[in-house]
């Protein structure tokens, strides 16, 4: 069976790895788009058209579920991308765990990119999921930016500027742009000791897993393939993904 992940960049990496683990029979079809991220900015309307644009080029390459491992994409392009491949292909989202982070610490900080920290749709999930925790945004400039390029370097000082801003006495950080988890072990070495962090890359990859499972299709069929399209060309991952454990997994079953 083919899986196809939507991102603008490397935020596909964690989940993609994910999925790898749990089903490696699974053929992957990873769709990045370096020539117009980052997505955050751009309109509304030409975000679901480039996303659109991707899904429809991952159903001609057979794929039977299509995720959006990127909190923009799935707030921009969800409605719409579920409308385009009809009822028969699971279409599965992603949101920053926020819901269960609250759940086990009475205060949160989310890490995310600046547009998303300062956005109506982090206020709406603080709104709906915090409950009695206490919870702030923490803008982590440059951090996506950084990691898209590969440059560990400039991510390192964007986390370190980070856990600056971060509150102290926060007992839990949501990861809440999709790139983070790539760099979650230097992330939680320079927090406080028993800062819990929070991503949503294992839980979308077995919420996939289910969907699949519904279908009650033979997924055993697979190779275990990694097919990349960059910007919609046939191509290869960015030699940037080598920087992190999940892009060299997956770098190396390329097809």
């Amino acid at each position: 069976m083919i899986v196809a992940l939507i991102d603008s960049g490397l935020g596909l990496l964690p989940t993609s790895a994910w999925l790898r683990r749990l089903r490696p029979e699974l053929d992957l079809v990873l769709s990045l788009d370096p020539d117009g991220a980052p997505w955050g900015p751009k309109p509304e309307q030409w975000v679901v058209e480039r996303v659109s644009e991707a899904a429809q080029r991952s159903l001609d390459r057979g794929a039977r579920v299509i995720v959006l491992p990127c909190n923009t994409a799935s707030v921009t392009a969800l409605s719409q991308v579920r409308e385009l491949v009809g009822p028969d292909i699971p279409v599965v989202g992603t949101v920053p765990a926020v819901k269960p982070a609250a759940a086990a610490c009475d205060s949160v900080a989310i890490w995310a990119t600046a547009a998303t920290t300062a956005s109506r749709y982090q206020a709406d999930l603080i709104a709906q999921f915090a409950g009695e925790s206490s919870v702030v945004g923490v803008a982590c400039h440059g951090l996506a930016d950084a990691i898209d390029l590969g440059d560990r370097a400039a991510a390192l000082a964007a986390i370190d500027a980070a856990v600056e801003r971060t509150p102290r006495g926060v007992g839990g950080v949501v990861l809440g742009c999709t790139h983070y988890p790539l760099l979650a072990k230097d992330i939680a070495a320079r927090l406080p000791p028993g800062v819990q962090l929070f991503d949503s890359a294992e839980a979308v990859a077995r919420q996939t897993l289910r969907r699949i499972d519904a279908l009650g299709v033979d997924t055993g069929r697979g190779v275990g393939s990694v097919e990349v399209f960059v910007s919609g060309r046939p191509g290869v991952l960015p030699r940037s993904a080598e920087a992190f454990e999940a892009g060299r997994t997956l770098g190396a079953v390329q097809v």
